[in-house]
C-alpha cells in the first residue's frame, strides 16, 4: 500500500519513522496516555517504540494497517498518532488514536480521526469503520460522536488493564453514513 501524507486544516498525518522515537517516547510514554487507551503499555520503553515503528512499516506493506503520526503543521511537532487496523476481507477497519498530554483539549484527535475515516472510506473503499473506548474515557467518546460514529453497544469486562477488567463502549459507522 502506497501512502501520501494527509493534510487537514492544522495537521499533517504521515508515516512514522525511526527518527520519531525521541519525540514519541515522552508523549506516548505518559501514564495518562496509557490509562486512556486499549493497547498502549505502561511503562513504554524504547524497545516498545522500535517495535511499534517496525510494526507500522510491516502493516503498511501487508495492507492490514495504516498507523500515522499526527504532526501540528504550524510547529512541525509530533503530537500523537492515529490509525486503521484493516481487515480487507470484510472491508472494515478499527480506528484508533492517541494524543500526547500537552496537546489534549485542542481538537487534534477529532481532526485526525475525521481525516482517517474519510481516507478509509474514500481511498481504501472500506464499508465499515469502528472504534471502542474505555467507559471512563469520556473525551474519546466525544471524539467518536464528533466524527459521526454511532454508539453500538457495550462489552462488560472486555479488556484487562493493569490487573483490572474494564468495560468498553463500541461505536461504528458505515460508508453510507458519510
Amino acid at each position: 500500500m502506497m501512502f501520501t501524507p494527509l493534510q487537514t486544516e492544522r495537521l499533517t498525518l504521515r508515516l512514522h519513522a525511526p527518527s520519531d522515537i525521541p519525540a514519541l517516547m515522552p508523549l506516548i510514554g505518559a501514564r495518562e496516555v496509557a490509562a486512556t487507551t486499549l493497547r498502549i503499555p505502561y511503562p513504554y520503553t524504547e524497545a516498545d517504540a522500535q517495535d511499534f515503528i517496525a510494526g507500522t512499516q510491516e502493516e503498511l506493506l501487508n495492507g492490514c494497517g495504516l498507523r500515522l503520526g499526527i504532526v501540528v503543521r504550524e510547529s512541525d511537532t509530533l503530537c500523537g498518532g492515529v490509525g486503521l487496523r484493516v481487515e480487507p476481507d470484510h472491508r472494515r477497519a478499527e480506528l484508533g488514536y492517541w494524543i500526547g498530554v500537552p496537546y489534549w483539549g485542542k481538537g487534534y484527535a477529532a481532526e485526525a480521526a475525521r481525516a482517517m475515516v474519510k481516507y478509509g472510506f474514500e481511498t481504501l473503499q472500506l464499508h465499515r469503520i469502528f472504534a471502542s473506548h474505555i467507559v471512563s474515557n469520556s473525551a474519546s467518546a466525544r471524539v467518536l460522536r464528533k466524527i459521526g460514529m454511532r454508539h453500538e453497544g457495550s462489552q462488560r469486562g472486555h479488556i484487562l488493564k493493569r490487573g483490572e477488567f474494564l468495560d468498553i463502549e463500541m461505536c461504528g459507522m458505515l460508508a453510507s453514513d458519510m
